[in-house]
């Protein structure tokens, strides 16, 4: 470190040191833990923030995890912050994305100074409420979908009165305690980097990661032509999916910066499809990222840049007390689609991915047995209070220069799947098909990635939610590319709507098959033709 600041090396040694501590919380967090959704799929998150609450660094987690957080510490940023304290808070309208994403924020000090703050988010199995998960895929309020947490100061006696709110309470405790100590885990690192270099030492670094990606970002930005480009799509709302939702985003290049403009979108909906600001915002830096400099340091320095506009009242900025379960998981999908279509008219451009989670969530019906101690719950706890979330992967849009993956989790996801070995030893269900929905990818010159096919059968009776999307609509393709397949979801073979609930009988077949991506260039290799953007 000179008078002037990081040299070029001390800056890339200082990014290094943080990422490796951001990771090491996320490990700490997933080997903690104890439920499938967060130890198997690693449907968690982890970062660190400067003093004035701007995100430094961040693990390569969950995307829609991660560019909402900073509204999460900016929730307590105000409140009196104490050494060895500790903020929970899930509410979407004051940080938060949906209620099963539950926060923890520990402020950290050095000398007696606050120097920064440690966050971890994770998606809790169950967070109360009338339907088991906290995903329902009819809710109209946001209290329909489970237990609401405003920013709150925690002990664990305060964790533990949560715990009790919820189905699992031993489980969700654990899961709790175990984002806590990757929280203490960024402050030992934190902590250490303060005695390498001093706490005003480490702030200068901070803000130098900050300025470094917001020069990256502007660099890659001032290559584009400046404009305006515009891209309309829409999601699958009303009941069952039946009705189409209009949204549509302006972006608007400027030199070194771009402005993201969703007036136009609908208005927010009697449904759970409305999305919060600070998930919106999360998914346009995603596509910002993805198409500009995905290398830069994964900080907020990359996100100044970048203005994003919302009307209040809106699908994209929703007001309380509107559901927003599936905007967090779904509409954020197709924000990331929007952003990267507009982009691509200005840069290279690809055929959208499969544009949806595919959220299913199992939990027993009132009629399933019970089986206390056998395995599948707590010593003393009945089985019917177990709950099982899962996300399912689908097909990746095609590129000008390469075909879409197959088979993995694109865009706001980027959790794992459940293994089989350890869904069936947890839960009363058989896994019959789970393979490659071969053909599903759009056709082109690069073809679309193929989705997944996940068939489950019920081993006794329970009820399932399924809130997914590009049922109807299918992922476009791009420069004449051809559309991927649209999704599948049946019941013993019977079709049922995007979004969907119901019971199961023991024997029923619950089978999903994801859509796949879209094509790019014309299978002649002309590359004309295709394309939802235009040019203003």
């Amino acid at each position: 470190m000179t008078d002037r600041g990081l040299d070029p090396v001390s800056l890339q040694v200082l990014v290094g040191a943080l990422r490796a501590a951001c990771d090491e919380m996320g490990a700490v967090l997933i080997r903690s833990a104890r439920s499938p959704n967060i130890t198997e799929r690693h449907d968690c998150s982890t970062a660190l923030f400067a003093a004035d609450g701007e995100l430094v660094m961040q693990a390569e987690h969950i995307p829609v995890h991660l560019g909402s957080m900073p509204d999460a510490v900016a929730a307590v940023l105000d409140a009196e912050q104490r050494e060895g304290g500790l903020w929970i808070l899930n509410d979407p309208y004051r940080g938060g994305t949906h209620l099963p994403d539950i926060t923890l924020i520990s402020p950290l000090f050095a000398d007696r100074r606050l120097i920064g703050f440690a966050a971890s988010r994770a998606h809790h199995a169950d967070i109360g409420g009338p339907t088991p998960g906290g995903m329902p895929a009819d809710s109209t309020s946001l209290d329909e979908e489970g237990v609401v947490i405003a920013p709150t100061r925690a002990d664990d006696e305060v964790l533990r009165g949560l715990a009790d709110r919820m189905r699992r309470p031993e489980e969700r405790l654990a899961d709790l305690r175990a984002q806590r100590a990757a929280n203490l885990t960024g402050a030992r690192r934190v902590g250490e980097l303060v005695e390498r270099h001093g706490a005003d030492g480490l702030g200068t670094a901070m803000a130098e990661i900050l300025d470094y990606a917001e020069r990256r970002t502007r660099a890659a930005l001032s290559e584009l032509a400046d404009g305006e480009y515009a891209a309309e799509d829409v999601l699958e709302g009303g009941p069952g999916g039946s009705r189409d939702v209009t949204v549509r985003v302006s972006a608007r290049i400027a030199g070194d910066a771009l402005t993201l403009d969703f007036t136009g979108s609908a208005e927010q909906v009697p449904g759970n499809l409305n999305c919060p600001l600070s998930v919106t915002k999360s998914a346009a830096f995603f596509a910002v990222r993805a198409l500009t400099d995905p290398d830069a340091p994964p900080s907020a320095g990359a996100y100044r840049p970048v203005e994003v506009l919302a009307p209040p009242g809106c699908l994209l900025n929703a007001r309380p007390p509107g559901a927003v379960v599936a905007g967090n998981v779904e509409t954020s999908s197709r924000v990331a689609d929007l952003v990267l279509a507009a982009l691509g008219s200005a840069t290279h451009g690809v055929g959208q991915g499969q544009g949806t989670m595919n959220n299913l969530t199992l939990a027993p019906a009132p009629s399933a047995p019970q089986h206390p101690g056998d395995g599948r719950a707590e010593a003393g706890e009945a089985q019917r209070e177990w709950t099982y979330y899962e996300t399912i992967g689908g097909g990746q849009g095609a590129c000008p220069d390469a075909d879409g993956p197959s088979a993995i989790h694109v865009a706001m996801s980027n959790t794992l799947n459940t293994p089989i070995e350890a869904l069936e030893t947890e839960y009363p269900v058989r896994v019959r098909e789970l393979g490659v929905r071969r053909g599903s990818g759009g056709a082109g010159r690069h073809r679309g990635g193929d989705g997944i096919v996940r068939e489950i059968e019920a081993l006794e009776p329970m009820r399932y939610t399924l809130i997914t999307e590009r049922r109807r609509h299918p992922p476009r393709g791009r420069g004449g590319g051809a559309d991927g397949a649209p999704g599948k979801n049946l019941l013993n073979g019977e079709p049922l709507p995007s979004k969907a609930s119901g019971e199961l009988r023991a024997g029923d077949r619950l089978r999903i098959e994801t859509p796949g991506g879209g094509g790019y260039g014309s299978a002649a290799g002309d590359g004309h033709g295709g394309g939802e953007t235009s040019r203003a």
